[in-house]
């Protein structure tokens, strides 16, 4: 299977947004997908990618980094492209990425019960680490 891994633009927004509604949970303001899309996008720092199968958007990464840790976000695959390798070509990208910019440590967080994912991301070098995940809603 050939897909295309790029950097997202504005003319992407309908396909993620649809993509976010149809994988991620939204039960907190902070998750909307239109506004999620529209601040990253806005932020123009050139880590947010989405993979293209035949001109179809089915999945989408977001990165970030302060200059200290990187962080990955919003890896979210139409479930229809499950398990077809999309998700760690985005992953490569990301990590690829933000390695170039000097990052020595790249972080995640997913919810407890999802082994599957747990999985996913053992298989790409990534360990559980004793920490706890703190957050503070500003709306």
């Amino acid at each position: 299977m050939t897909t295309h891994i790029r950097t997202c633009t504005i003319s992407d927004k309908p396909a993620v947004i649809a993509l976010w509604a149809a994988v991620f949970q939204q039960d907190k303001p902070h998750n909307d997908p239109t506004q999620s899309f529209n601040q990253k996008i806005n932020h123009a720092d050139d880590l947010f990618f989405v993979a293209e199968h035949k001109k179809t958007l089915v999945g989408t990464i977001i990165a970030g980094y302060d200059g200290h840790r990187g962080w990955i976000y919003s890896l979210a695959i139409d479930p229809r492209y499950r398990r077809k390798g999309i998700g760690t070509l985005l992953m490569k990208k990301a990590i690829t990425i933000l390695h170039n910019k000097g990052c020595l440590k790249v972080n995640l967080q997913i919810t407890g019960n999802n082994q599957d994912l747990i999985t996913f991301y053992k298989t790409l070098g990534f360990t559980i680490e004793d920490r706890i995940s703190m957050g503070k809603n500003l709306y």
